[in-house]
């Protein structure tokens, strides 16, 4: 191995150190944009909730985690504006958490911000390197790409 091959500790540091300078920006952006206490996790349990509602036992399932560590997420995100409880129509007895505008708008304005983020690295490292980067990834990634138990599993 040479000075430039690095060492395979290393490989998993890059990659959640990329993960963390994007995210990291893009949250300092939501924050000027009038989100200041919108939360990775916000985004993770909003993605949860779905455009069709969930309850908090299916948001817990989603996310890995617990019915009541669900409850405590859903009542952030209530408190915050994000999401809201509603009658559910399967179930007279039942509540479903909603997205509301804000938390509609909150991920409509993340996913903006992360195709400029995107735009910046492929300006700066070049689109065909970004493009081979994200191909070579979804090749070692086993599927589905996406989880959203992410947050459970940083937990």
């Amino acid at each position: 191995m040479t000075e430039t091959d690095g060492y395979g500790f290393e490989l998993p540091l890059l990659l959640f150190a990329g993960f963390r300078s994007i995210i990291d920006e893009l949250h300092a952006e939501l924050a000027r944009e009038g989100h200041p206490q919108a939360r990775p996790a916000h985004g993770f349990a909003l993605q949860a909730v779905g455009p069709q509602g969930a309850t908090a036992s299916e948001i817990g399932r989603r996310l890995g985690i617990s019915k009541q560590a669900a409850g405590k997420t859903v009542d952030r995100l209530e408190a915050l504006g994000y999401a809201a409880r509603v009658p559910d129509p399967r179930d007279a007895r039942g509540r479903l958490v909603v997205r509301t505008a804000r938390g509609t708008e909150l991920l409509a304005r993340s996913a903006e911000l992360f195709e400029q983020v995107r735009a910046r690295w492929a300006a700066e490292l070049g689109a065909d390197r970004v493009r081979a980067m994200e191909q070579d990834l979804r090749a070692m990634v086993p599927s589905p790409l996406f989880r959203l138990d992410v947050s459970g599993w940083l937990g």
